[in-house]
């Protein structure tokens, strides 16, 4: 529901008064809050408009509701991490955070306030894919990102870059779409923690990487130009429990909408050029996406929870939840953004 313009502006003025009066009273809690934020917990009405009942609703008014974007779509299949999730994703600088997510998944008044709260069937067929096409139409022209609950976006210099910062410099180089190489994350004790997540304590491997050309179908299976599948990480040290289709860990999270445009189940676009690494001339960025999902999976999968014991092996290493670590590992790319 879009708010009419002058209730609006007296709601954009009070929220800055609030803020400058929780400066004077020195309220730390408040001082580096979003006006939004602050608002919210003196008029309690307002949160009523960030929630919707259906992805109709919130696509009825998407387009006065984030104006160019970006974006940001976080999938809750569950409790985990929902709100961690959605608070980095704030803090890389999405001015706009949607959390679609079942009925019965709940977060805190602050985060509620911060975000635009869906209600959807996350476990219906495709569910993610159907969402994210209906969002590129209904939104043509705005940078999109997509993600689930414990999976966490990295950029380079992310701590001193905000996303905007990226996307403006992506735009300059006529690329829109980003490669995202989705890291998988483990906690390093599966007794402590079963379900396999542990932000305090995660861990990653530190090698056992690697690409394959990705055959065109059209053209007698020769490699597509600039594409690659890339493996690693636990689908593919515990590849005998994870269908083939889904042990690719290559995902383009972060993209521009356009009309015509459609997501595939395989985390492909039917415009091949968005499935490009890079550009014809030189290197372009990368963005890496820190992931618990699959190590949750495999927990909680009766197929493979009692076969799995440890993820650790000697090639794994904490998890610094810096850019520069993925950088250093090669799981992330800079480009010509020096």
């Amino acid at each position: 529901m879009e708010l009419p313009y002058q209730i609006a502006t007296d709601c954009e003025k009070l929220a800055r008064i609030c803020a400058a009066w929780a400066r004077g009273l020195d309220i730390p809690r408040l001082q580096n809050a979003a006006p939004w934020l602050i608002l919210s917990k003196f008029v309690s009405p307002l949160k009523d408009f960030m929630q919707y009942a259906s992805l109709d609703q919130f696509l009825t008014n998407a387009k006065a509701q984030i104006g160019k974007g970006p974006l940001a779509l976080v999938f809750a299949e569950d409790d985990v991490e929902v709100e961690s999730t959605l608070l980095h994703h704030i803090k890389a600088g999405f001015p706009h955070v949607a959390l679609l997510a079942p009925q019965g998944i709940s977060v805190s008044r602050e985060v509620e306030a911060q975000i635009h709260h869906i209600t959807f069937a996350i476990h219906a067929d495709e569910a993610l894919f159907t969402a994210v096409n209906r969002v590129n139409v209904a939104l043509p022209g705005i940078w999109l990102y997509y993600c689930y609950n414990a999976e966490y976006l990295f950029h380079p210099f992310c701590e001193s870059r905000n996303i905007r910062e990226l996307l403006a410099f992506h735009n300059e180089e006529r690329r829109d779409a980003l490669l995202s190489y989705v890291v998988d994350l483990y906690a390093d004790d599966l007794t402590e923690f079963r379900n396999a997540v542990s932000l305090d304590n995660a861990m990653m491997d530190r090698s056992g990487y690697y690409a394959l050309g990705r055959p065109d179908a059209a053209n007698n299976n020769h490699p597509k130009e600039r594409q690659l599948d890339f493996f690693g990480g636990l689908r593919w040290r515990f590849e005998e429990h994870i269908p083939l289709l889904r042990r690719k860990i290559d995902r383009i999270a972060l993209f521009r909408t356009k009309p015509g445009l459609v997501l595939r189940p395989d985390f492909t676009f039917s415009d091949e050029e968005y499935n490009t690494f890079a550009c014809p001339w030189h290197h372009n960025i990368t963005t890496a996406i820190a992931s618990f999902r699959t190590a949750k999976a495999l927990r909680s999968n009766a197929g493979s929870r009692f076969d799995i014991h440890d993820f650790r092996w000697h090639n794994s290493i904490p998890f610094q939840w810096h850019s520069q670590q993925l950088m250093d590992l090669g799981l992330m790319e800079p480009g010509q953004w020096f």
